[in-house]
């Protein structure tokens, strides 16, 4: 590929101040930066896709956790996918595409050992922000190496229409799951869990209270729990969950904007009469499982088995409106801006 006119600046958006309970647009800020050219062992790429994703939301309060938060006045970052525009890293030429972490702007200066290049033939680009990215390593993984998920098991999966929970139903399927249970919070969803995705039964949140919802769809327990959601989600699987039952403790989307100490959950007694097994995970604690996954999923995508939906958002203008909508549950699958 021919080398490229590159532009002398670019747009990237920062965080304008630090959100009280649910974010609004005032707290991001889109502005004009240099584009800088690459350095020794370096690349500039010009961004096609970037991700947004519930995480997020936890960088942008001044708390201390697994990774710092976002700096007022500093440009974010996230999941990111692009071509090469200039290099001066060996390995790398113009044209390759590559996956960082340098999203929410248009042009990423970075070293190349912080890029991995991808295959853009293998799958469409943005699939490595979702399926074959963070999103589908976190379901993968989470349920087949933190719930030890086994053939038989009944699965609950909440948030079930999002990146991460479409792909846990729909990989416990395919793995031999008894039964694979879904919440998601609106009637078109639960229709596309049970359709698209192959889910057995699946509920509206918002129709009644979880834990009956629950008992009506899994009336014989479950065994596993991935839970993307917290509060009463997770009390009640606490309270479905069958003797020796697993937890993932992936997200806690429903306290992510919270101002208050959240109700619950209330009954993690059980916890012990039951011997439950909850634990949290963070994704890259999973790295060696990447050629697998990748591997695996990559094969369901060819022969069909595993279905694979995107919320597109169109232009860099509007990844923050992009992240609002995903906070308030506009997407079905992964949410991604399309630069």
């Amino acid at each position: 590929m021919a080398e490229q006119a590159i532009p002398t600046t670019g747009r990237e958006w920062h965080l304008a101040a630090r959100p009280v309970g649910r974010p609004v647009p005032s707290d991001f800020a889109l502005v004009e930066a240099p584009v800088r050219q690459p350095g020794p062992g370096e690349v500039l790429v010009r961004n096609a896709y970037l991700s947004v994703d519930p995480y997020m939301r936890g960088r942008m309060n001044d708390v201390k956790s697994y990774v710092p938060p976002f700096a007022i006045g500093a440009p974010m970052d996230g999941g990111a996918v692009g071509y090469v525009v200039a290099s001066a890293a060996e390995g790398f030429e113009v044209g390759d595409a590559v996956l960082h972490g340098l999203g929410w702007r248009e042009y990423a200066t970075l070293p190349a050992a912080q890029g991995v290049k991808v295959d853009p033939a293998l799958a469409p680009l943005s699939y490595y922000l979702g399926v074959l990215g963070m999103p589908g390593l976190t379901a993968y993984a989470g349920l087949l190496e933190v719930a030890s998920f086994k053939e038989g098991d009944t699965v609950f999966v909440s948030g079930a229409a999002g990146a991460v929970g479409s792909l846990v139903g729909q990989i416990a399927r395919l793995k031999g799951a008894a039964r694979v249970v879904g919440s998601a919070g609106s009637a078109e969803k639960v229709a596309t869990l049970t359709g698209s995705y192959g889910f057995d039964a699946a509920f509206n949140y918002k129709d009644a209270p979880v834990a009956e919802q629950l008992a009506a769809a899994a009336p014989e327990g479950i065994d596993v729990y991935f839970d993307n959601v917290g509060g009463d989600h997770l009390e009640a699987a606490i309270g479905a969950l069958n003797p020796h039952g697993r937890v993932t403790l992936c997200g806690a989307i429903a306290q992510y904007n919270e101002t208050s100490a959240p109700a619950g959950p209330r009954n993690l007694a059980l916890a012990i009469g039951k011997r439950l097994n909850l634990r949290g995970m963070l994704v890259r604690d999973h790295a060696a499982l990447q050629p697998q996954f990748v591997a695996e999923v990559a094969g369901w995508l060819k022969d069909g088995s595993l279905r694979y939906d995107e919320t597109v958002v169109k232009g860099v203008e509007n990844t923050a409106e992009a992240f609002l909508g995903l906070l308030r549950g506009d997407n079905t699958g992964k949410m991604v801006v399309e630069l």
